[in-house]
């Protein structure tokens, strides 16, 4: 059966930003617009990004593959107890493989595979050459046209006289007929010449118009070689182009894999970024994952975004009620939910560790440290919250030690000195052992920018920094009538932020974090979820995202009911000129100064 395509589904949004040492980070927010379902991917390089992007909807196809099959099977009323088995066969499968999220990985060797993470497609574009010249004969070569013969030269003896007897005695008789014939013969040759030269010149025009069909061919024929030839030479450069791009990326590979052999930092934490990528939970829910290395000690900081409460498979068994012609589902009791929501976020919090620890061929990690962050609705006040509910911290000897195949991940997690609330369904908040560092020397010295800017400036095309600190120069106007201050942080500490006001007021004011995004294409939802996601992490009383673009309606329908403001291109133009700025946006400008760079 034929592969359906499903990339109508797809959407990219890219964008670029700059790590903790100003280098680039390609960032791609991509949606499966089947599944209703996001990721953001990063990576410093855009074809290792553009491989992931590849990757995950590559994933998202054959989920999709599955419940689009069903939805087609019931569009086409295939229901009844065929369906019902289906998805309780299914059901049980997910909860199979929740419940044995831990030993799926335990026969599986975590070590990344550099090879197999090469590009070995080989070029599949077939050269056109070939197809342009079959038009070659579909073009009748013209045929030799036939001439008319030339007119036979009348003869002097079908002129002869006929002579009686007395012509032949009498002389003037005789001469008055020969001299007729004479006549009639010289007539003869006269019309024949006449008619040679019409047969001449009428075989001459034919001639030429025969000619003229030759040079027209062969024109045709030289036109649709040359052509023929361009498309195989474009083919060629577009054949070198394509192993030339791919002989660059293996290479690429390579070097990665000198770089982390030799534990270069940076390439550490990309390694242990493959790594858990590159592990397998069958789409039982997201994945997302922050980490942080430190070279001297060996030590691995991973903040792991944890499953919500009621995000875990539910589902027991679908039943089909033949007399009611309905459907009727069974799901897993509370509190036996709640046990299997306990026993996957330890199990979660161990293999992590375990595949970290396993893939560690250059012996860069000495000591984990896991913070498992879960972002959900808490019940009992119905405010999100963001809260660390496990942190584990060991070393690789000790946990490499475990046999994990045997272990209730409960009292392994307990006697590794893990850290935990009773009953994490219900999202108790515990103290990480050790966090991420994102206070240590953030603020930095500002300077002015805006009195560098004229009326033409393009805001999209200066600089990062520039920006940021022009951001900040604008709110400290906005708030210095009330007393209030804004300070810019550093980029490689932000946090998110990029700066943070402190307004005096008792009842409005409190702490605002600011992001400013100088972004040239439409920022995404993910930059707001972010922001709010700081706001709750800062202890702020509200967050700004200020952007020389736009805001798409995902972005603006999340920021509704939030203290968060989204202040698009158009409003800090506003803002600017409020303040006695001009200046404008060019993004289409923007976008083509960044390719030349």
């Amino acid at each position: 059966m034929e592969e359906e395509d499903y990339s109508h589904l797809h959407e990219i949004n890219y964008s670029e930003d700059y790590n903790r040492s100003y280098d680039t980070i390609y960032i791609a927010e991509i949606q499966h617009l089947g599944l209703r379902t996001y990721r953001v991917l990063k990576d410093k390089d855009d074809m290792i990004l553009d491989n992931k992007i590849e990757a995950q909807f590559e994933k998202w196809d054959q989920q999709w593959a599955r419940t689009d099959a069903k939805i087609k099977k019931a569009t086409e009323k295939y229901f009844g107890s065929q369906h019902a088995d289906e998805v309780t066969k299914e059901a049980k499968l997910n909860l199979y493989r929740t419940e044995n999220i831990l030993k799926y990985t335990l026969d599986v060797d975590d070590t990344v595979d550099w090879n197999a993470l090469k590009d070995r497609k080989v070029f599949s574009v077939t050269n056109p050459k070939a197809s342009i010249l079959i038009q070659k004969g579909k073009i009748q070569h013209p045929v030799k046209p036939e001439l008319s013969s030339l007119p036979e030269m009348p003869s002097s003896a079908n002129y002869q006289p006929t002579l009686s007897f007395f012509d032949k005695l009498i002389k003037s008789s005789r001469e008055k007929k020969q001299q007729q014939a004479e006549y009639f013969f010289n007539a003869a040759v006269k019309q024949w010449k006449v008619k040679v030269k019409e047969v001449e010149d009428n075989n001459q025009v034919i001639e030429q118009a025969h000619q003229r069909s030759i040079e027209s061919y062969e024109k045709k024929i030289q036109s649709i070689e040359k052509k023929a030839q361009k498309a195989e030479d474009e083919w060629n450069n577009e054949m070198d182009a394509f192993y030339e791009k791919q002989n660059a990326y293996n290479d690429n590979i390579d070097h990665l894999e000198k770089l982390y052999l030799s534990k270069d930092p940076v390439s550490v934490i990309e390694y242990c970024e493959l790594v858990l990528n590159n592990s397998e939970y069958f789409d039982l829910f997201s994945k997302d994952f922050d980490l942080e290395y430190n070279p001297e000690t060996k030590l691995l900081i991973v903040e792991y975004v944890l499953p919500a409460p009621d995000a875990l498979p539910r589902l027991t068994e679908l039943k089909y009620i033949t007399t009611k012609s309905e459907f009727k589902e069974s799901f897993m009791p509370d509190s036996q939910y709640e046990k299997l929501y306990d026993t996957t976020v330890y199990n979660i919090t161990l293999r992590t560790i375990h595949e970290l620890f396993e893939a560690d061929k250059a012996d860069a990690l000495y000591t984990i440290v896991f913070n498992g962050w879960v972002n959900a609705i808490n019940k009992a006040t119905g405010n999100n919250v963001n809260s660390c509910i496990v942190s584990l911290q060991t070393h690789k000897d000790e946990f490499m030690a475990i046999d994990l195949s045997r272990v209730d991940p409960k009292l392994c997690f307990k006697n590794l000195k893990g850290v935990s609330g009773s009953k994490l369904a219900g999202i108790p908040a515990i103290k990480p052992l050790l966090q991420l560092n994102k206070e240590d020397k953030r603020f930095v010295a500002s300077y002015e920018v805006s009195s560098q800017l004229d009326e033409g400036f393009n805001l999209a095309a200066m600089k990062w920094e520039d920006f940021e600190h022009l951001i900040r120069e604008l709110f400290e106007k906005e708030f210095s009538s009330d007393g209030g201050e804004v300070k810019v942080t550093r980029a490689s500490k932000d946090g998110g932020v990029d700066a943070v006001a402190f307004d005096p007021d008792p009842i409005r004011g409190g702490k605002i974090v600011i992001q400013a995004k100088r972004y040239t294409n439409t920022v995404g939802v993910s930059a707001v979820r972010d922001l709010y996601g700081t706001v709750l992490n800062e202890g702020a009383n509200k967050g700004i995202l200020v952007t020389t673009a736009d805001y798409g309606p995902d972005s603006i329908e999340f920021a509704k009911n939030k203290p968060i403001t989204l202040i698009s291109g158009s409003n800090l133009l506003f803002l600017l000129e409020k303040h006695g700025q001009k200046a404008r946006i060019d993004l289409a400008e923007a976008k083509y100064l960044n390719e030349r760079r």
